[in-house]
Order: C-alpha cells, then sequence, then structure tokens
C-alpha cells in the first residue's frame, strides 16, 4: 500500500483536530473500509493511542476491526486479539469457488474456512459476511453457504444482494454474455430462505441485512441505524452528527496534502426538516423496531406524522406494512421491498402536500 505510514499519520492527525467533535464517550470504534488488516501491530498501536489520548472511550465499547481471510494468518489473529480489538468482521462472502473466481476475490473457500476457525481460537464476538443473489448460484448452495455458517456457529452474519458495480470485471463478464445478469426473484429466492433459516438457527434480523444471535448485534450497525451521531475519519470517511453530515476527500494524496497542513479536508452539508425526516424513514424501517410515530411526531411534527400515515396506507392494506402499538414496521410480506416502501413514504421536493413551515 503506497504512502501508508503518510496516510497512518495523517489519520493521527486528524483525530486530534476532530478531538472536540466527539463530546460523549465512545461506545463503538469500527475499522473498515480498504483492508484495515494491512496496518502493522506498531501502526495498530499508534492510532490506538490517539483515539484513548483525545477521547473517552467506554470500558465496554465495541472495538470492530474487517479484514478478508487471506490476510487473516494465525499469527495476524493473534496480534488483534492482543491489541483493543474485541470483534472481528470477516468477508467471506461465500464458501464455494466457483462463486469466489467470479466475484475476483482474493481469498479461497479454504482460507475462508481456515480463517474463521484460527479466528474463533481468539475471538468470541465474529460476524461474516455472504452474498446472495450471485449469477448461476442455485437455492441449495445459498443454503450450504448458509449452514457452513452455522455449523462454524460464527454468532452474526451480515448477508447482502450482489451488485454489479460499473467498470469491474463481473460487469465485463455479463455485458459480453460469459455471465448472466442478476436475477431479481432468484436474489429475493436467497433472502426469503435466508430468513428462514437464520430464524430456525436462532439468529435475529435486527436490521434488512444483519442477523445475530442475542447479544451479539452489532452497536456500531445499531448507531447507524438507530440515527445516533458518529464520527468517520480517513480518505471518503462520512460522519453525521444529527443535523450535518460531513465527508473526507476521497483522494489519497489530497487528504495526505491536506492534514500536512492541519487542515481538515472535508465538505459539510446541513440537513433540511425534509433530508432529516427521509433519512429518518430510510433508516428506521430497515430495523425490527421500525417508524417510531411519536418520534415523528415529537421530532419533525404532527403533519409529518398525517403525511406518513397517508402514505402508508396503500401498503399497510396490501399487507407490506404493519402498524402494532404506535410503530409503523416492514412485514415478512414487504421485507425485500423495504427500501422501494420507504421511497413511497418520502417526503419529496415537489409534493404539493409537503407539510413544511
Amino acid at each position: 500500500m503506497k504512502k501508508k505510514g503518510e496516510l497512518v499519520r495523517c489519520l493521527v492527525n486528524e483525530l486530534r483536530l476532530r478531538k472536540e467533535g466527539i463530546a460523549d464517550t465512545v461506545e463503538t470504534i469500527y475499522f473498515g473500509g480498504g483492508t484495515p488488516s494491512l496496518l502493522s501491530e506498531k501502526e495498530l498501536e499508534y492510532v490506538f493511542e490517539a483515539i484513548y489520548e483525545h477521547f473517552t472511550v467506554s470500558n465496554d465499547a465495541e472495538i470492530t476491526l474487517e479484514a478478508n481471510p487471506d490476510d487473516l494468518s494465525e499469527e495476524k489473529i493473534k496480534q488483534l486479539a492482543n491489541s483493543p480489538v474485541n470483534r472481528l468482521s470477516i468477508g467471506v462472502q461465500s464458501f464455494f469457488e466457483e462463486d469466489l473466481k467470479l466475484m475476483h476475490r482474493a481469498h479461497n473457500a479454504q482460507e475462508a474456512l481456515a480463517s474463521i476457525r484460527n479466528a474463533q481460537k481468539y475471538f468470541e464476538n465474529i460476524s461474516i459476511d455472504l452474498i446472495y443473489g450471485i449469477p448461476e448460484m442455485p437455492l441449495d448452495r445459498w443454503k450450504k453457504n448458509l449452514e457452513w455458517a452455522f455449523q462454524l456457529e460464527v454468532p452474526h452474519l451480515s448477508c447482502y444482494a450482489l451488485t454489479v458495480e460499473p467498470k469491474t470485471a463481473l460487469e465485463s463478464f455479463i455485458k459480453k454474455g460469459l455471465v448472466p445478469p442478476v436475477d431479481e426473484e432468484m436474489s429475493k429466492a436467497h433472502y426469503e430462505l435466508l430468513l428462514d433459516e437464520t430464524a430456525y438457527w436462532g439468529l435475529v434480523n435486527y436490521e434488512f441485512s444483519n442477523f445475530g444471535k442475542p447479544g451479539f448485534e452489532s452497536q456500531n450497525n445499531l448507531a447507524y441505524w438507530l440515527g445516533k451521531p458518529y464520527m468517520g475519519v480517513g480518505p471518503s470517511a462520512h460522519s453525521y452528527d444529527g443535523l450535518s453530515r460531513t465527508w473526507n476527500v476521497s483522494n489519497n494524496s489530497r487528504y495526505i496534502k491536506a492534514l500536512e497542513t492541519n487542515v481538515l479536508p472535508q465538505e459539510r452539508e446541513v440537513l433540511s426538516q425534509r433530508d432529516r425526516y427521509n433519512e429518518y424513514v430510510m433508516t428506521r424501517l430497515r430495523t425490527q423496531w421500525g417508524i417510531q410515530l411519536e418520534e415523528v411526531e415529537g421530532s419533525f411534527g404532527t403533519l409529518f406524522k398525517t403525511y406518513l400515515l397517508d402514505q402508508a396506507a396503500s401498503h399497510l392494506n396490501a399487507g407490506r406494512l404493519v402498524l402494532h402499538e404506535n410503530a409503523l414496521t416492514v412485514s415478512r410480506k414487504g421485507k425485500f421491498l423495504s427500501d422501494g416502501i420507504a421511497s413511497d413514504l418520502f417526503l419529496l421536493p415537489l409534493e404539493s402536500k409537503e407539510p413544511l413551515d
């Protein structure tokens, strides 16, 4: 990784410059994006020293590090276990070679299994990522992927539908007809199976893509989906304070150049009332707790609550939404459609019924 040392020094400098950004005790720390597992033991110690110097961190804070299986040698796992990291998120994606090759993953199926088994020697709190909706992945292979996770007794799963990113090998293969396009109906069938299997094995679907045994829900995920403020540090990182959103420049060189002169390389957007309402709807509807009508009324006013219920009426009548104990949640029937349902509840800029002052 080019300029890794410079980048780490600038991360630490950003932490110093933003030490007033979080007044409350830090409850979760998440090393994600890129490949944080490439940090050496000394580099990771350097970052942690800065965090603990400039912020108050809870004694039982959840501290997660993302890693790919091919980066998790047993020696690396031991190193992480001797650091403040207490949770690993492993990007397995699939336990089958054909899937990993199609997605151009650097690891193989054996490395995926070995990384989990080695991690379990040192960590109790482990999550793995799995991908469904992969072209030519039959339902029984997806079920076997899940069975591997359950047999390994992994306490948390993050499961995502495959998305074809622009300018990737997969996109090229699909355009050339070498690989069939993503099948929405197959993705839905995979997701329905996922709901059945995780429920059977005792994992709670607390957010659309996340499933955890009781007590192993990701506190970092929950903080995001429940709208708590967060600070993101590093290139491309986003932050949110409840009223505004900031984001750092994505270019590593520009990020480093700015921090070397003690300048924060970020832009800021103040969220309107409509933006905050839409974000609340989008995030809460994906959770098992749903949209709390009292919160909508308390935060945005009675007109917003009335508007929300009006927009939800057709989905309630069709059984895609459920209204129970003053909470609006997505039913099993509507779960795979939850993002589309949320967009129907949004307040659009040109909405004639816009309940703004």
